[in-house]
């Protein structure tokens, strides 16, 4: 009998940031010789490829597999978990059928796999999937996560299931920008610094951050002689306090960026090459010379603060790019409030027709953060574009919304020092929405873009993350690539 691969089973959760770094370090296994099995909801599934449009081998079936120019694969295993819409909508009983059905699926897919004589080395499954950690144990093989945030949000989380979390809620509570928590190993943070889903305020955070509580409680469980692995998505020398922190705590392996390649195409995205109005519009500027602008796949801004984002870049004078989506993967419209649609389109339809600014509903972020002439990048701080950032040298100005973006962003600006986090005006109402004007937004881009010195600084810092990120997938020396390679001899 031929020796049998070392076979993964990697599992994610169904939204962007935890799909784009999963696929990533599937690609990885797969470049190593292992055997790999990509599983996630059909939702999900069709978020991949919606995403990856015009693949020379893209799946077709239910089960399919997709081969990569260097010979390696992945096959996809989806299950339909019956969510048709965004999961920002009825997300408690979405959570709920995913977590049901896909216990089942999941056991069912590994039970065959034994039966075929191709059992599974290792499922790797990242956060809020404490259910598929389960399925493991109970069919007696090991599991390790893929931490899609940074260290220092895990350590935090760390310590608020673990005895501060009256420390942190009341600084997370008080609203004070000068109460501090401090917590050991890591920077002092403020109640903005925190992670959203400590103090939740709808159903949708609530339930977030009871998934994370879950998460964390299945840890405990985990711990043993070795701790619980657990993958990150950042680098050695990006994080090593908070890598610190967790030494003893997890068997912490830091094994990104995740986020430094078209991980299907290989470098040839058609979807971009064939987008030619935006690549050709790029190509017209200068170096370092447009704001890019994206806020992620999940939450669209309002109306007023769209009207205060336009006002603030057409100000600066500099050509701008914003990647607004209008449909969501499904092919439906983009949820806004009353009202908003039409005015939205009427203002997007005003900025195409000048020079200045151009809007798309799609562009590729890595494409775009990589052109010589984008020299700023106006985001919500989502972890997988905070890492795309950094590879690509980008200075940042951070709009923070939710979940772990404010954190994110007081790394940006406060240890990374490579970008700006805006300040913002408090609500009004239980209604309103708090907003940044655009006189603020005006003010951060000059910062990171004009001459001043400490816009010199915060280019001068891009760039030399830009390099570590880069030297630490290297296949030789780099810190990532030789865990990885450790993690794949080991299983």
């Amino acid at each position: 009998m031929l020796n049998p691969k070392n076979h993964y089973v990697v599992v994610s959760f169904p939204i962007q940031g935890h799909l784009n770094p999963s696929l990533h370090f599937a690609k990885q296994l797969a470049g190593l010789g292992a055997e790999v099995t990509f599983v996630t909801s059909i939702y999900g599934y069709r978020r991949i490829f919606k995403n990856a449009m015009n693949l020379p081998n893209s799946p077709t079936s239910a089960t399919a597999t997709t081969t990569f120019a260097d010979g390696s694969s992945i096959t996809f295993a989806p299950f339909d978990d019956g969510c048709k819409e965004d999961l920002s909508t009825d997300i408690k009983e979405k959570v709920s059928e995913l977590k049901r059905i896909g216990s089942q699926a999941l056991a069912t897919l590994i039970q065959t796999f034994k039966q075929e004589l191709r059992p599974v080395t290792c499922l790797i499954h990242t956060p809020l999937l404490s259910w598929a950690a389960k399925v493991a144990r109970d069919l007696g093989v090991s599991s390790a996560m893929l931490w899609t945030q940074p260290a220092t949000v895990f350590a935090i989380c760390h310590y608020f299931y673990n005895g501060y979390k009256e420390q942190i809620l009341e600084v997370h509570n008080s609203g004070d920008a000068s109460s501090l928590v401090e917590l050991p190993g890591l920077p002092k943070l403020t109640c903005r610094d925190l992670p959203a889903f400590f103090l939740p305020s709808n159903v949708q955070s609530l339930t977030v951050g009871a998934m994370f509580e879950e998460q964390f409680e299945s840890l405990k469980q985990e711990i043993s002689k070795p701790p619980p692995r657990v993958f990150f998505n950042t680098f050695e020398e990006l994080e090593a306090k908070a890598l610190q922190v967790l030494d003893g705590m997890v068997d912490a392996m830091p094994i990104g960026p995740l986020s430094n390649h078209s991980i299907f195409l290989d470098g040839k995205d058609n979807k971009f090459q064939s987008s030619s109005n935006y690549l050709d519009w790029l190509k017209a500027k200068g170096d370092a010379s447009v704001v890019y602008v994206s806020f992620g796949s999940i939450i669209a801004p309002e109306r007023r603060q769209v009207e205060e984002i336009v006002r603030g870049l057409v100000a600066t004078g500099r050509p701008f790019l914003w990647a607004l989506p209008r449909t969501q993967p499904n092919g439906e419209a983009v949820v806004l409030l009353e009202g908003d649609e039409e005015c939205v389109t009427s203002l997007v339809n005003e900025i195409n027709k000048g020079e200045q600014g151009l809007v798309v509903e799609w562009c590729s972020q890595t494409q775009v953060l990589e052109h010589d002439s984008v020299g700023c990048f106006v985001s919500h701080c989502g972890w997988n574009s905070t890492m795309e950032s950094l590879v690509a040298g980008v200075p940042m100005v951070a709009m923070p919304k939710w979940v772990e973006q404010w954190t994110n962003a007081m790394l940006v600006e406060d240890v990374w020092k490579t970008g700006v986090k805006v300040e913002r005006i408090e609500k009004v109402g239980e209604e309103e929405e708090e907003l940044v004007e655009s006189e603020e937004i005006k003010r951060c881009v000059e910062l990171v873009m004009g001459e001043g010195m400490r816009g010199q600084e915060i280019r001068r810092n891009a760039e030399k993350w830009r390099s570590l990120a880069r030297k630490a997938v290297e296949d030789i020396g780099g810190s990532s690539h030789r865990n990885l390679v450790e993690f794949f001899g080991r299983s």
